[in-house]
Formats: C-alpha cells, sequence, structure tokens
C-alpha cells in the first residue's frame, strides 16, 4: 500500500469535490444555452464591451462599421480649413459640401473666385495629403453667394 491512496473521510471528501465540479460544470452549461436561447449574456466582475466606453472609441468603431471614414474625414479638413489652406485662402474661401469626390468651395468675390481655381491644382495636393490620396477628386469653385439683382440696362433680363 502506498502513501497517495486515500481512505475514509478523505476519499469521501475527494468524491464530494469531484460530484460538484461536474453539478457545477452542467449548471454552467445549462446556463450558458439557456442564455443562448434568449439573446441574454452574464457580465462576470471582467470588462465587457456593454461597459461605459470611451466616446473616442465607441464613435470610431462606429464610423468603421458604417463605412464613414471618408467623409468624417473630409468634414476633419472642413473644421481645419485654415490650418490646411492657409489664413490668406482661408479668409476669402470657405468649404460648402462634399460629395462624390467633389469639394464645393465658396469664395467672397468673382476675382478671388478665379485666383481659387488658379491655385486648385495645389489646393487638392494638400487636401489629399491630408486625407490621402484620391479621396478628392475635383475642386468646385463658387463666387459669392446670394440673389444678384440686375439692373434695368443689364444683358439677359
Amino acid at each position: 500500500m502506498n502513501g497517495t491512496e486515500k481512505k475514509g473521510i478523505d476519499l469521501a471528501r475527494a468524491a464530494l469535490m469531484q460530484a460538484r465540479a461536474q453539478a457545477r460544470s452542467r449548471h454552467e452549461q445549462q446556463q450558458e444555452r439557456r442564455d443562448g436561447r434568449r439573446g441574454l449574456r452574464r457580465s462576470g466582475s471582467g470588462p465587457d464591451d456593454r461597459d461605459p466606453q470611451p466616446l473616442r472609441r465607441v464613435m470610431g468603431r462606429m464610423i468603421a462599421e458604417r463605412g464613414w471614414q471618408t467623409p468624417a474625414a473630409v468634414h476633419g479638413v472642413m473644421g481645419r480649413w485654415s490650418d490646411i489652406v492657409g489664413p490668406g485662402i482661408a479668409a476669402h474661401c470657405t468649404p460648402e459640401k462634399f460629395e462624390d469626390g467633389r469639394l464645393v468651395v465658396r469664395t467672397d468675390s468673382d476675382n478671388y473666385a478665379t485666383h481659387v481655381r488658379w491655385l486648385a491644382p495645389k489646393l487638392l495636393a494638400r487636401i489629399n495629403q491630408e486625407l490621402g490620396d484620391g479621396t478628392v477628386t475635383y475642386i468646385e469653385v463658387r463666387g459669392p453667394a446670394g440673389d444678384r439683382r440686375r439692373g434695368r440696362w443689364s444683358a439677359g433680363s
């Protein structure tokens, strides 16, 4: 007889522990099946995706899941317009909208619209440097907005 054999109370204690472990395992399996049918999950003491999350992480995940990376990046450029194109251009020219690779910018005068059209290839390169190549494919430059009243002697009346 070796010293590793259990007798009496030790044998009973080992059998009880083994039975408890098997019962716990069966109970957990049943619970998982039951919760799986109901669509429930239990939260333990560890981190869970149902816990409060930082807004930056949630927004990043939402933007990626919905495929909004390009529009979000373009709107970021619109928010930093002065930093990207420089204060001189930004004082006379503002971005209006971005759609299908086309960026529409509005100038405060017709003369400045001509100047920005001349600068458009450089602006396009600078913007795509910020966003990634090919994000903006065309810059449409528009003159001042508003209804222009035509005088009595204007052509086209």
